[in-house]
Formats: structure tokens, C-alpha cells, sequence
């Protein structure tokens, strides 16, 4: 038996495991799911381990990763294929159709937090390897699987970790799917993530909470202040207020043009899925231009005063804002977190102290599109899906990108399996499990292709 044919015959099996996969509650962003990303972390090992490849758990300060490895010989490539199984909260549960964390099959898609992000996506090239082990012994190249428990949490621990096992990780090429394709049988190679700086920004005003008829009009309410900071942060046009933001911001080449007319857009299909009332953005550039190759600011979430039933008539002690910032190359988040906290420091009135709270994020990546391991995914998709891949960057950041590339030293082939309208970090999150088991595939193709890129060794 061959591992393709493996693959087929195993397709209720592999989604039965899937979905167990996908009942673990493994949140890392909130304490209460800490003993669940344990149990988590060791299910995954445990089947690592059960299919012949060597693997551990590591500790990283944080969550723990699982390492696994798999070595045929030197004279073969090496492959560091990294995913996550962390993932994001399911709130708010009151708009999920179905429970977050029992997997529902419903229309050909699987749903359940996830699903898509990241689960889904590296267990197809978790079974990929175990299709090659289980037919025929062993691997076309060395492989080696990096499953971290933080990327949601902006894989804070990871670089460090990286950087202390930069021997045990050394790799020839990373692999990465997690993400979109272009739309439902348009897969895609991704050439360029943004990356991202966040801030949170804290308005104090009075030592407590004050009558806000006694008090009212007197002294500042820092909700209202916070509000007009945020407002200054754009202008009319959409454009980032804060001084010398676009400073490095690179500036789209032909080649890249050329590659965005090529793509079927269709702005309204877009905003569909959306369910916004309408686009905006900043002035003079196209969707995808703000999406994949402009730099953005976002405020994403407001808190302060009171937020409880009826009506408390107060002037609150304090408001505060998380704001992330998309950086595209060649930004740099130490320098942006700086620019932007000097801008808000400069608008902000007397009567209210500002306090900025910052965190650094990862830079933005950019994958050169002319390679050997690239034009091996490229056949190995268009093997698989019988189309060639389109070529997009991301819009989102995944940190240990760059991580791989400064640390490791080499590059990272991205290709999402999951569909743009997955409900990633919203209620409902879906994979497709067409994709899934195609992502299974495509994986095996490329091991055999990657196999024979010369000049790694």
C-alpha cells in the first residue's frame, strides 16, 4: 500500500482523531485552561510517539511545546515543521451554534474552536508523516515537528526557546500552515506576513469612581479622554496620525502589483463575509493593498466604568485601551511602540495621567518567492489540487517566522489549508474537511518533492 492510498482508506479514522484533537479546551490565553493544555500537549506527543517519532514535552516558561523527530539520513533535507495547539477563546459562547468544544460535522465542514486554527492544519501533516511510516517505514526527508502551546498568545516564550535549541531545530526549510487559501479550491503560497506591535493605554483620573453630578463638568472623565485620544490616532483619510509611522514603510514592487491583479477578487463577496455594512480604509489604495501591504492600528477593546445592568451615574477612575498596530516590511515594533507612545503622550490633556504599557510584538516577513523548496510546493499543490497555487501575503503575523529566519537561519514555506470565511478568533470556527484530508495529500507530495531539492546538504 502506498501512503496516498493509505490516506483514503484512513479518511474516518483520521477525522474521528481530529475531532478528538479538537475537544481539548486548550485556551492559552486564560488560567483556568492551563491543566487542559497539559493534558492537550501530552495527547499530542503521546501520538507523535505512537507513530515511531521520537518526541518530548518542553518546558518554555510559559505553556509547553512538543518536539518530535524523525531522522532517515544526512543525505536527505531536513523539514521543522511547526504548527500550534493552543487556541483562541470561545467567547462570546451566547453566538456559537454548536458547543465550541465538541466537534460538529454539518454542510462538509467540521466546526469547533480550533477546527481551522491550528489543530486541523497540523495534524494533516501529522497524518502526512504517519501515511509515509505506516506503508512504507520510514520518510523521504528528516523531519522534525515544533507544536507550541503560545501562539495565540504571541508565542512569547518561543523566540527564547528557539535561540536555547537552535542545534536540536537546525533545519534545511520550516513548513507552516496556518492560515487561508486564496477561497475554496484556490489554493495559495504565502509570501509575506505583517507583522505587529500592541500597546495598551491606561487613563487614570480621579483616585475612585466620582458622583457624576456632584463632580460632572469639573474634572475630567477618562472614558471621554480616552475616546479622544483613540479619535486622533486617524486621520479624515484613514491615514495613522502618529508621527513618523510610515517612516520605513516599503513600497509595493511591479511584480507584487502584477501578482494582486491577478487574483479573482470580488469586493462584494468580500464584504459578505464580513457581514459589515461597508469597506473602509485608508484613502488611495485597494483592499488588498491595505490588507496585505500597508501598515494599520487598531483599538481592540475598550474598558472602564461601569458596565453592569441599569444605570451607575459616575465619573470612573480610569479607562484603558488594547491597541495593535499590523506592521508591514520594514517596520520595526520597538520603534513603532516607541512612535506611538510618544504621539499619545503629546495629546494627551494635563488633566488626566496617561500610562502606556507596551509590548514589543514580532517583525514582519518576507519570503523570497524564487527558491527550490518553493517551486516544490508549487508542484506539490498544483499536483494535488490540479491548479497552480496563487502567490499572497497575510495579513495576519506569526512570530516564529522570523524567528526562524534570524535564529535558524532559513526560510519558511507558508501555505494555508483553511478557507478565508473559517471564523478564525470568531464563534463557529470551521474547517473544511475536504481540505483536510487534501491538506494530507498535498503534504505527502511534497515530502517526495522536497526530497529532491539538492544543494540543502
Amino acid at each position: 500500500m502506498q501512503p496516498l492510498q493509505y490516506l483514503k482508506d484512513q479518511e474516518a479514522d483520521s477525522l474521528a482523531q481530529l475531532k478528538e484533537f479538537v475537544r481539548f479546551p486548550s485556551v492559552s490565553a486564560q488560567p483556568e485552561y492551563r491543566q487542559d493544555m497539559k493534558r492537550c500537549a501530552q495527547w499530542v506527543a503521546g501520538y507523535l510517539s505512537g507513530l515511531g517519532i521520537t518526541s518530548k514535552i518542553c518546558e518554555t516558561g510559559g505553556h509547553q511545546c512538543v518536539y518530535g523527530e524523525y531522522s532517515v539520513s544526512d543525505k536527505v533535507p531536513t523539514v521543522l515543521i511547526y504548527g500550534h495547539y493552543d487556541v483562541q477563546p470561545p467567547d462570546p459562547l451566547d453566538l456559537w451554534k454548536t458547543p465550541p468544544f465538541e466537534p460538529v460535522e454539518k454542510d462538509g465542514w467540521l466546526f469547533g474552536r480550533g477546527a481551522d486554527d491550528d489543530k486541523g492544519q497540523i495534524f494533516a501533516h501529522i497524518k502526512a508523516v504517519e501515511a509515509y511510516l505506516k506503508t512504507t517505514g520510514s520518510l523521504p526527508v528528516n523531519v522534525k515537528f515544533l507544536i507550541e502551546g503560545e501562539e495565540e498568545v504571541s508565542s512569547n516564550n518561543l523566540e527564547l526557546f528557539v535561540k536555547n535549541n537552535a542545534g536540536m531545530l537546525r533545519a534545511d526549510v520550516a513548513l507552516i500552515s496556518d492560515g487561508s487559501q486564496y477561497g475554496i479550491d484556490m489554493p495559495s503560497i504565502s509570501y509575506g506576513l505583517r507583522g505587529i506591535a500592541t500597546i495598551e493605554v491606561k487613563v487614570i483620573g480621579p483616585d475612585r469612581d466620582l458622583h457624576s453630578g456632584r463632580f460632572g463638568g469639573s474634572v475630567a472623565n477618562p472614558i471621554n479622554m480616552l475616546c479622544r485620544l483613540i479619535s486622533r490616532l486617524h486621520d479624515e483619510n484613514g491615514h495613522i496620525a502618529i508621527d513618523g509611522f510610515y517612516d520605513d514603510v516599503y513600497t509595493a514592487g511591479e511584480w507584487e502589483k502584477q501578482q494582486f491583479a491577478m487574483l479573482p477578487f470580488d469586493e462584494k463577496e468580500y464584504l459578505a463575509t464580513t457581514a459589515s455594512p461597508g469597506l473602509w480604509g485608508e484613502k488611495g489604495f485597494s483592499t488588498l493593498q491595505r490588507v496585505w501591504t500597508r501598515p494599520t492600528l487598531d483599538c481592540n477593546g475598550i474598558t472602564g466604568g461601569y458596565q453592569g445592568e441599569g444605570t451607575k451615574t459616575i465619573i470612573p477612575s480610569w479607562a484603558s485601551a488594547k491597541i495593535s498596530m499590523r506592521l508591514v516590511p520594514d517596520m520595526d515594533p520597538a520603534d513603532i511602540c516607541t512612535k506611538a507612545e510618544a504621539f499619545l503622550r503629546k495629546i494627551c490633556p494635563d488633566s488626566v495621567t496617561l500610562v502606556v504599557s507596551r509590548r514589543d510584538g514580532c517583525k514582519p516577513v518576507q519570503v523570497p518567492v524564487e527558491s527550490p523548496w518553493l517551486d516544490a510546493a508549487s508542484s506539490a499543490i498544483e499536483q494535488t489540487f490540479g491548479r497552480k497555487p496563487f502567490f499572497k501575503k497575510e495579513g495576519g503575523s506569526i512570530p516564529i517566522v522570523e524567528t526562524f529566519k534570524s535564529v535558524l537561519g532559513i526560510d519558511t514555506l507558508l501555505f494555508g489549508l483553511g478557507q478565508p470565511d473559517s471564523n478564525c478568533h470568531s464563534p463557529n470556527e470551521r474547517f473544511l474537511i475536504r481540505d483536510f484530508h487534501r491538506g494530507s495529500r498535498m503534504s505527502v507530495v511534497l515530502m517526495e518533492k522536497l526530497a529532491g531539492v539538492r544543494g540543502a546538504r
